[in-house]
């Protein structure tokens, strides 16, 4: 299975470490958060990674060069002339290198210890499952619920930002500027979004606060 980091993010909230740095590489403990991505995809069977790249997405090939470092290959799918597609259209610019199989798309502003499976199926005619997570403080309502493993369109808990899509999700959605919650939000009402709540280790650093936060968590761990 590919995976595809979203990495074209601009980074607002997280200003002003974002006005020199792409929000990927600001570093958790030391390491580049995205390069924690990456460890973890190739501890856990992935080694065909997508990034999608925008603002000052220069820095991240020159960063990560081809993965080799870490075993893995890296292809990039560029936004920087397009200034960022939001996570659909990004995902449709590089359906080309993810393939015609089900494939896993992560944030690559979060930090979890959730074991990405790289042998995940989707169902017949399920056409995404997400990875939901109790609500955190700066999203009390939630995103979405879950009946039994079906997703469905009331608030309960937090989408992670982790999810394993088919490429059919997509199918139809011109190239451009475009969002996945109304793409997901079509498909659960048809009943083709399965889901997971997980309750184990997982944060949106979202905020220059939440970073310092994981930071020091991270040091009076190790």
């Amino acid at each position: 299975m590919k995976c595809m980091i979203l990495a074209a993010g601009s980074g607002t909230r997280m200003r002003p470490l974002t006005d020199t740095t792409p929000k990927p590489l600001l570093k958790v403990g030391g390491i580049p958060l995205i390069v924690w991505h990456i460890e973890r995809l190739a501890h856990d069977g992935y080694t065909d990674i997508v990034i999608n790249i925008a603002h000052l997405g220069y820095q991240i090939p020159e960063a990560l060069g081809d993965g080799s470092e870490w075993g893995v290959n890296i292809t990039y799918s560029d936004e920087q002339e397009e200034g960022g597609l939001e996570t659909a259209g990004g995902i449709i610019k590089a359906l080309p290198l993810l393939g015609d199989q089900a494939f896993l798309v992560l944030n690559g502003d979060i930090w979890t210890d959730y074991d990405f499976q790289d042998h995940r199926k989707l169902a017949e005619g399920i056409l995404a499952h997400l990875v939901l997570v109790p609500n955190p403080e700066h999203n009390p309502e939630g995103d979405f619920a879950l009946d039994g493993n079906r997703v469905i369109d009331n608030r309960q808990y937090t989408f992670s930002g982790i999810g394993y899509y088919s490429p059919k999700l997509f199918d139809g959605v011109l190239y451009g500027k475009s969002a996945l919650a109304p793409l997901l939000r079509v498909a659960i009402k048809e009943g083709k979004v399965t889901g997971e709540l997980y309750e184990g280790e997982w944060l949106d650093i979202g905020t220059p606060e939440r970073l310092e936060l994981l930071n020091a968590q991270l040091m009076n761990r190790y």
